[in-house]
């Protein structure tokens, strides 16, 4: 599972589009918090007039719903296309660990597109009146809130591609997938269409655990919510790779 993990890495790293796709999170993200003015100051740093890096986990979540599915679309979804996915069934490896090797892959590249964004926190501590004047334990509180989300979205992107056999179909669904797991629940819950139980409705979507998480308040049921998808999505990945054996 270990040798799978790595290859998959390598996989990424070694291709020109891993990099793109990371270069233009990070650019686009950098671009939003300290060039781009506006006018409710909400999404940049300059103009926000407190010490924080908030703008970044307000627009991450975005980028991460074209983000991900990039990263995601070519992990099962290649392997069907060159028909080296029966060769892979073929290794000792269980359908769940070749199911939680490429998902880890996915999360660990989330976690090295995160890492440069550090350096927003590092500015604005220096930046900060008085210096260091900004709240790091609610920063990382967000960066976890963010790790989860984006785990959940990776989970996601692995079941669009192990049920399909072209990238592109692949992307959009985890595209969709991901949106509406995200943000879909929140617009079902604002209709009134459940009435009493619209505050239900809106915690089944990942949205309002991110929101609370991001608080930097880590609350076991946020927790216990995220892993759940996660499981949920690489289970059905698994049943839907099993089925190839049939």
């Amino acid at each position: 599972m270990i040798t799978l993990l790595i290859k998959e890495i390598r996989s990424f790293l070694s291709s020109l589009i891993g990099y793109i796709a990371i270069g233009v999170f990070i650019t686009g993200i950098g671009t939003f918090m300290w060039l781009v003015p506006t006018e409710s100051a909400g999404s940049n740093v300059m103009e926000n007039g407190f010490a924080n890096i908030d703008p970044l986990f307000i627009l991450a979540p975005w980028v991460y719903l074209f983000l991900i599915p990039a990263i995601t679309m070519r992990s099962f979804s290649e392997e069907k296309k060159t028909g080296t996915i029966e060769l892979l069934l073929t290794r000792p490896l269980t359908e769940l660990q070749i199911v939680l090797a490429k998902y880890f892959a996915g999360v660990i590249l989330v976690v090295v597109s995160l890492l440069p964004t550090l350096i927003y926190y590092y500015s604005v501590h220096q930046l900060g009146y008085p210096k260091g004047n900004i709240d790091t334990g609610g920063m990382w509180g967000s960066y976890v809130g963010l790790l989860f989300l984006g785990a959940g979205f990776v989970s996601v992107g692995t079941f669009a591609s192990v049920i399909s056999e072209n990238q592109v179909i692949a992307f959009i669904m985890a595209l969709l997938l991901c949106f509406i797991t995200y943000v879909g629940f929140d617009f079902i819950s604002t209709a009134g269409v459940f009435g009493k139980y619209d505050a239900f409705v809106k915690g089944l979507g990942m949205n309002a655990h991110y929101v609370s998480m991001s608080r930097g308040v880590i609350d076991t049921r946020d927790v216990i919510y995220f892993v759940s998808i996660i499981a949920v999505f690489n289970l059905l990945s698994k049943l839907v790779l099993e089925s190839r054996k049939w």
